[in-house]
């Protein structure tokens, strides 16, 4: 059943701002005034759209779709993004798209109906955000809303808002988060619990002489794990009583809901207890990872999984046509790439991120922290090697990724297991190929990853013993043509890039592995120059940018939810200053022949062009569909101000045959804009340095660098799909 609530009466702040509508916009005043019906307001408002649009034939074109992609999302002046967003409105009026934020039911797109019923009766039940979205777009559309770009010198201005955990200052107050963490374990040891043997105190010890017992173990990953705190009650002792009673009172109603907590000593020693003027809000974006919020809690047992293809039938093909395996191990979008979970600790993690894209995976139980119950089984092995026929008998696969949970969660010699059998297959499709004519011949397995936020959650468990045996694997796998050895991980902050997350990173890269990082775009990450700061930090210790992910989710991720808008706003306005010129791309493509070189060549090649860091990474969204994308228009909004965004399927890469039979994709937003600038306001930002937010409209996805790109065969593959049912 449809929801339109025309007879709801506008709240007085709702009829403030509509009026200030009419007032800054005599022509739309007019319109209204003088139509009479809502078709004819239409047909005016087109005419005023298309006036504006008609200056640009580029513009026209995208409009059109004649022309799309990147460079032609460049050639639109500010103006053009609020008559195509009008034209978009107009075009798609009546249409009705289920909400998931009204219980089931279906919004239908009317904005200009929902003000027609607003001047005429005083109704249409909008709320104050629906308002300040539209007076905006018409600001831009008269421009009243300038663009602004800030410019380098301002980006890198907001980039030293930011300390990072490699600061001498940040350095010494996390030592003595440390040693007071330390002091508050080395008491609860007092009474270990039954059965423990590794991490006990020698009768007779003193207390100084605990103390010093604990440091010892700090080091071991191991100890950490062990002793990570499940409890809110220890969260709030270890952060020596900082947590204020509201937040208290959250985590006290997370924890009878049932939702995992998990935190380990290390990554909370990375929290600031006191504010210091020099760092004031620089530990918000990881302190969010930690912290639950209401929208979680209270949607907890309710989650539904945002990508459709992680609901799997035995026997049917996931949303994406893929037949896999195993409900459970294997998830996949596209023909070159396979995900792998294994059912090892594997599928646990360092700690629980709030905004987790398998959240669902964790309600369910699936993923889970009962470490000692994750401990690989015989059948695991058997169904490994299943899982490895599997991948043998693809055609298309070239690209598998092992993560969980998190990859090095599983011990040494269960991930190696896994690494060995992946070797022995690729070499087994080697050998299967040279049967095979030209033309015929399978894909075979070019780049291998693991993904972990270890790095950033848990560095000490990047031993020297790990990285051995990565590098010995780097070289007997490169004889089964693996090219592409990748640590993917998830720095969220430069607060995250720590002496030791820098070791670790230095280990693998000596190993032979390059690191990439994937960051989600959460709403503290999104301040400005937050993410611009974490670019450049990264690339300091040797790390490429990846993937800038918008938070996927429904209401559950409403708090940590970043409006697209802000996406598009700090891809064009703060990314861009380390944009690559076009003479250096040889030069990057070259930077993984050597990766143990990589921080120097980073270092080097941003001296040469000039810029603070490699924008390499590219901004998205998981759709909730398949696959990733940015390519979006803004078609609609509800008359909460939450935008309406149709996504269409990033063309830069080869999909899954059925996204031809799928066609656009639909997403709510979870968040209205106004609200998003409220939050950040909230956070301590002046809101006046985002105004341009309002008019990002339109999103398309960048290129991939070509670091990022698969190397050629000297083969010619088969263009059979095999694993694939429509």
């Amino acid at each position: 059943m449809a929801y339109y609530p025309e007879k709801i009466s506008l709240s007085a702040k709702s009829m403030t701002l509509l009026r200030k509508l009419l007032k800054e916009n005599p022509r739309l005043e007019k319109i209204y005034s003088t139509a009479e019906n809502i078709d004819e307001v239409r047909q005016e408002v087109r005419k005023w759209a298309e006036e504006i649009l008609d200056e640009n034939i580029h513009a026209v074109n995208y409009y059109e779709s004649s022309v799309t992609g990147y460079d032609n999302f460049r050639k639109l002046r500010w103006q053009d993004f609020a008559a195509i967003r009008i034209l978009d409105y107009l075009d798609n009026a009546g249409r009705e798209f289920p909400n998931p934020y009204l219980g089931g039911k279906n919004t239908i797109n009317e904005p200009f109906q929902i003000i027609w019923h607003g001047v005429k009766k005083g109704t249409g039940g909008a709320k104050p955000l629906f308002f300040q979205d539209i007076i905006n777009l018409f600001r831009q559309l008269t421009g009243q809303l300038p663009q602004d770009k800030p410019g380098k010198e301002n980006v890198e201005k907001w980039m030293k808002r930011w300390a990072d955990g490699l600061d001498n200052r940040i350095i010494k107050e996390r030592e003595e988060n440390k040693e007071r963490i330390i002091r508050i374990l080395a008491e609860d040891l007092e009474s270990c619990e039954p059965g423990e043997t590794k991490y006990v105190f020698e009768e007779g010890m003193t207390f100084d002489q605990k103390i010093e017992k604990v440091r010892q173990w700090w080091d071991d990953y191991n100890f950490h794990l062990r002793f990570a705190i499940r409890s809110p009650a220890l969260l709030n002792k270890l952060l020596d009583y900082s947590l204020d009673l509201d937040t208290q009172k959250l985590m006290e109603k997370a924890e009878k809901k049932g939702i995992p907590f998990f935190v380990n000593p290390y990554y909370l020693s990375l929290l600031s207890t006191k504010a210091d003027s020099f760092h004031v809000g620089s530990d918000m974006a990881i302190r969010h990872y930690v912290i639950y919020s209401k929208p979680l809690i209270d949607q907890f047992g309710n989650i539904e999984a945002w990508e459709k293809e992680d609901k799997v039938e035995p026997g049917k093909p996931n949303a994406a046509g893929w037949l896999l395996p195993s409900n459970s191990n294997v998830h996949r979008r596209y023909p070159e790439v396979a995900i792998m979970i294994p059912d090892t600790m594997g599928r646990a993690c360092g700690g629980l991120c709030v905004s987790c894209q398998r959240m669902y995976d964790f309600q369910r139980g699936n993923l889970n922290f009962d470490l000692d119950k994750l401990k690989p089984s015989e059948a695991w092995s058997r169904k490994l090697r299943k899982l490895m026929d599997y991948f043998e008998n693809d055609s298309q696969l070239r690209d598998i990724l092992i993560t969980g949970g998190d990859a090095l969660m599983s011990m040494d010699n269960s991930l190696e297991e896994i690494l060995n059998e992946v070797y022995n297959m690729a070499l087994r499709k080697q050998e299967s190929n040279r049967n095979r004519p030209e033309g015929e011949k399978y894909a075979e397995l070019q780049r291998i990853r693991l993904g972990s936020r270890l790095l950033a959650y848990l560095p000490q468990r990047v031993t020297q013993d790990l990285a051995d045996m990565l590098g010995r694997f780097r070289e007997k796998a490169r004889k089964a043509g693996i090219k592409q050895f990748v640590i993917q991980t998830h720095f969220e902050s430069p607060m995250e890039a720590t002496p030791e997350s820098r070791k670790a990173v230095e280990r693998l890269l000596k190993a032979g592995w390059i690191v990439t990082n994937q960051l989600v775009f959460t709403s503290a990450a999104s301040r400005r120059g937050h993410t611009a700061k974490l670019r450049k930090v990264l690339n300091d210790i040797g790390v490429i940018t990846y993937y800038t992910f918008s938070v996927k989710g429904f209401l559950e991720n409403t708090f940590n939810y970043a409006t697209n808008a802000r996406a598009v706003q700090e891809q064009v306005e703060e990314k861009c200053i380390g944009n690559i010129p076009s003479e250096f791309e040889d030069e990057v493509l070259s930077i993984q022949s050597s990766p143990v070189d990589i921080p120097e060549r980073l270092r080097n090649l941003r001296n040469k062009a000039a810029i603070p860091f490699l924008a390499t990474d590219r901004n998205v969204i998981n759709l909730p569909a398949v696959g990733k994308s940015l390519t979006f228009r803004t078609i609609g909004i509800t008359r909460y101000g939450r935008r309406i965004l149709e996504f269409d399927h990033d063309q830069t890469r080869w999909h899954s045959p059925i996204i031809d039979k799928m066609g656009k994709v639909t997403i709510i937003e979870s968040k209205p804009v106004g609200e998003y600038l409220h939050q950040l306001e909230e956070m301590g930002e002046n809101i006046e340095e985002y105004r341009s937010v309002w008019g990002y409209s339109i999103g398309e996805t960048e290129p991939r660098t070509s670091i990022f790109e698969y190397p050629e065969y000297d083969f010619e593959v088969t263009g059979d799909i095999t694993n694939f049912e429509i």
